[in-house]
């Protein structure tokens, strides 16, 4: 195997988190008198941490900036901490590929935009956490994807060589994070795109399934 470490994202790749992330978003909006938004919304609003998630729900709705953002974050955060892992599900396909990727010894890492108090949290109760070597929150470097430093920071946690590192994501924040880390990059066609269909030309191979990485490219 040409890699010697594995990276993935969480939220799209390896979890169905939107239920969660909706629930919250409209529990927020209601605590603050707005109109809330639809699944199909809220699905199109992640993939770049928590604050833009929040923008993106207040948008049209209020003005999202000062006071009014800041309470809007912490009344999202509440709802998110005490919601987060309750309605989200493990994609299909998931278990049997990490089962798999652990067999060959390879170290494994989570790196996500999620912060760190929602991200152990939820692989804990999503029964996830033991596959991880590392796992790299939004919060854990001083940016987030598709900035370059949480991957590199998890391949040195790794011990690993970025160029040497396979990242697996569903965004085309993952291929830009991989790419400006040196890195190979895998995305799932289920995930979350912000509305942007990825192609097969965006990375270098599109997956139907997340078991598909582990077959030889054919």
């Amino acid at each position: 195997m040409r890699f010697n470490s594995v990276t993935f994202d969480l939220d799209g790749t390896l979890l169905d988190t939107v239920p969660d992330l909706h629930a919250a978003s409209n529990a927020m909006l209601a605590e603050l008198g707005l109109q809330l938004r639809s699944e199909e919304e809220v699905r199109d609003f992640v993939g770049q941490g928590v604050v833009v998630l929040v923008l993106r729900c207040l948008r049209d709705r209020v003005v999202p900036e000062g006071e009014v953002l800041d309470r809007a974050i912490a009344i999202f955060q509440r709802h998110y901490a005490a919601i987060n892992g309750t309605k989200s599900r493990v994609f299909p396909g998931v278990i049997d590929g990490l089962d798999a990727w652990r067999a060959t010894g390879l170290p494994l890492a989570v790196v996500t935009n999620k912060p760190a108090a929602f991200t152990g949290p939820l692989l804990e109760r999503m029964g996830l956490s033991g596959y991880f070597a590392t796992v790299v929150s939004g919060d854990t470097t001083p940016y987030k994807k598709p900035h370059p430093a949480p991957l590199l920071h998890a391949c040195r946690a790794m011990g690993s060589l970025p160029e040497r590192n396979l990242h697996i994501g569903d965004s085309i924040h993952d291929v830009h994070a991989a790419r400006a880390a040196g890195s190979t990059a895998y995305c799932v066609t289920y995930g979350y795109n912000e509305g942007r269909a990825l192609r097969a030309e965006d990375c270098d191979r599109l997956l139907d399934s997340f078991c598909a990485a582990l077959a030889p490219p054919g």
